[in-house]
């Protein structure tokens, strides 16, 4: 009896000092090893075990191990919690219907057949391919668009204000004026050079049309597909916040099959597109173009800022706008652009590009 009361007193001992490893400072550094140190309550056994006046039966010794490691876990000693920091936008979040969200779609293309706008234009050339990255100074715009397909967009330099760029698109095809060049650039918007060393070449009108304006969903060869999704943004505060989304996927019908077109992306936040994929039929992106700061001009909201990126040609262009007018008639002249007078030309859509300096209208 006397050593089995002995026994629950040094049971007890262990128990209360396995409440914590700060307690095991108290214990002689000499008596234990690193493990016993690091738990008393075992360095406790260990001493009992090695203590000749303590006996007791293999039975017994082997109940108390088990006791004092049932034990260990609820102490809190062996292990510790933390708080896993979410990212998650405590806005309260918005719902909308597929077919709400396509409805959008198709009622934002229809509200918006012209656009002229005044904007702050900053360019980034560069990338992986390219092996580094130039940052262009921000220069000032103006991009004028009008449906079906029509668009032009037009570089100023800084200061001096003359153009560093003009570019015109009906659609089909397109013409580019860089005067700092002497360059005409002519081509076809559905064929698609990449010219590493020219940057500005590789600017389509097509591409900023795209991006700008929302394309309506035809439902006699497109299939829309509504996925919830969430995306890691920054906030205001510079926090990393989880961002609900729904996104459209625009399924388009090829010839030689479906192929994913386009996905657009609404924050649930506010129910507005905040980007848009768009897709080549290998499913690799050709643009990514990011919509924000949106303000209501003449009932319609529309993004103040927009980001086209293109990863294939490695370029991305910004668009901050400082003036907008939407659905102001836009004569067929404002879409114009002719073949200036001693000029360069390449012809983008032909096997072997070639230059010419002849007088307008000889080509």
């Amino acid at each position: 009896m006397g050593s089995a009361s002995g026994f629950r007193l040094q049971v007890q001992a262990a128990w209360i000092g396995t409440k914590c490893f700060h307690q095991s400072i108290y214990e002689p550094a000499f008596l234990l090893g690193s493990t016993q140190r690091r738990i008393p309550a075992l360095g406790i056994l260990i001493s009992l075990a090695q203590n000749h006046s303590f006996r007791m039966s293999f039975g017994f010794r082997y109940r108390a191990v088990v006791l004092v490691l049932a034990v260990l876990p609820l102490t809190g000693c062996l292990f510790r919690s933390r708080k896993v920091e979410q990212p998650i936008n405590i806005v309260q979040l918005k719902t909308a219907t597929q077919q709400e969200l396509i409805d959008y779609i198709n009622t934002q293309a229809v509200k918006i057949q012209s656009l002229q706008a005044t904007v702050d234009i900053d360019t980034t050339v560069g990338g992986v391919k390219k092996g580094k990255v130039t940052d262009y100074q921000e220069i000032r715009g103006y991009v004028l668009a009008r449906k079906p397909a029509m668009l032009r967009m037009i570089g100023l330099m800084p200061i001096v204000r003359n153009k560093a760029f003009d570019m015109v698109s009906d659609g089909q095809e397109f013409k580019l004026w860089i005067p700092t060049k002497n360059r005409f650039v002519v081509g076809r918007n559905d064929v698609e050079t990449h010219n590493p060393a020219q940057p500005l070449e590789n600017l389509r009108p097509q591409h900023i049309y795209d991006a700008l304006l929302l394309r309506r969903i035809h439902p006699e060869n497109e299939i829309a597909v509504l996925e919830n999704d969430t995306e890691l943004v920054t906030d205001a505060k510079s926090h990393k916040v989880s961002r609900a989304d729904y996104v459209v996927d625009v399924i388009r019908k090829r010839e030689n099959g479906w192929v994913l077109s386009r996905k657009i992306v609404f924050s649930r936040t506010d129910l507005l597109p905040h980007r848009q994929l768009l897709y080549d039929d290998q499913g690799n992106v050709t643009t990514n173009a990011v919509y924000e700061k949106y303000k209501e001009e003449n009932g319609i909201e529309f993004p103040w800022q927009i980001e086209i990126a293109r990863p294939q040609e490695e370029y991305d262009i910004t668009l901050n706008i400082v003036k907008l007018e939407l659905n102001q008639p836009l004569a067929d002249d404002k879409f114009e652009l002719e073949q200036p007078a001693g000029a360069e030309v390449v012809h983008l859509d032909k096997p072997e590009a070639h230059s010419s300096s002849s007088p307008p209208g000889e080509r």
